[in-house]
C-alpha cells in the first residue's frame, strides 16, 4: 500500500483493528501494536492506534477483565473503553485490521464505495506456519485462548512492524 498522509498532516499512518464486542481480541491487538511499536521505536511511523467492534453490545464497557489480566502478565498495558464502528472511521483509518473472516466479511459489507481504508485480517501478517492466521474469540474459554491471542497478536504485530519499517506492508 503507497502510504498517503493520515490526518496528521504528516506520513504516519492509522490503524485500526476490529473483532464482534471490542472487549476481547481487538482491544488487546490495539495494546499489543502500541507496546510494540514502542519497544521496536517505531513510533515515529505511526499517528494513531485504535480499535472497535462491528457491534455495539458492549459500547462504553472496558475489555474484558481477562483481557487486561493477559497484557498485564505479559507486560503490556491496556487502556480502552469500547465502542462501535462508524463509517467515518473507513477515511480515518489507513489499516483496519479484523481478527476473523465474519469480522471481515461485516467490515467489507458496510465500508463506503471509495474510502481510503486498507481492510485484510491482521493474520496475513502471519509468518510462522505452525500459527493460525485467524484470532479465534477468546470469550467462552479460558485463559489459555486468551494468552493464544495474545501470542498470535504479539507475532502478528511484531511482523507488521517490521515489513511497514521496510516499506513492505
Amino acid at each position: 500500500m503507497t502510504r498517503e498522509p493520515s490526518n496528521s498532516g504528516d506520513n504516519k499512518i492509522s490503524v485500526a483493528f476490529c473483532c464482534l464486542g471490542n472487549i476481547c481480541r481487538s482491544p488487546m491487538a490495539e495494546a499489543v501494536l502500541r507496546h510494540a511499536t514502542s519497544e521496536m521505536k517505531l513510533s515515529h511511523l505511526i499517528n494513531e492506534i485504535d480499535s472497535f467492534g462491528t457491534s455495539g453490545f458492549h459500547s462504553g464497557d472496558g475489555p474484558d477483565r481477562r483481557t487486561v489480566q493477559t497484557c498485564r502478565a505479559n507486560g503490556v498495558p491496556v487502556n480502552h473503553v469500547s465502542r462501535q464502528v462508524r463509517l467515518s472511521d473507513f477515511e480515518r483509518f489507513d489499516y483496519i485490521f479484523a481478527m476473523d473472516r465474519e469480522n471481515l466479511e461485516d467490515l467489507k459489507y458496510m465500508q463506503p464505495r471509495g474510502s481510503k481504508s486498507k481492510i485484510m485480517l491482521f493474520g496475513a501478517y502471519c509468518e510462522d506456519a505452525r500459527m493460525d492466521k485467524i484470532i479465534s474469540d477468546p470469550y467462552y474459554g479460558g485463559p489459555d485462548g486468551f494468552q493464544s491471542s495474545f501470542r498470535q497478536l504479539d507475532h502478528f504485530s511484531r511482523t507488521f512492524l517490521k515489513k511497514l519499517a521496510t516499506g513492505t506492508a
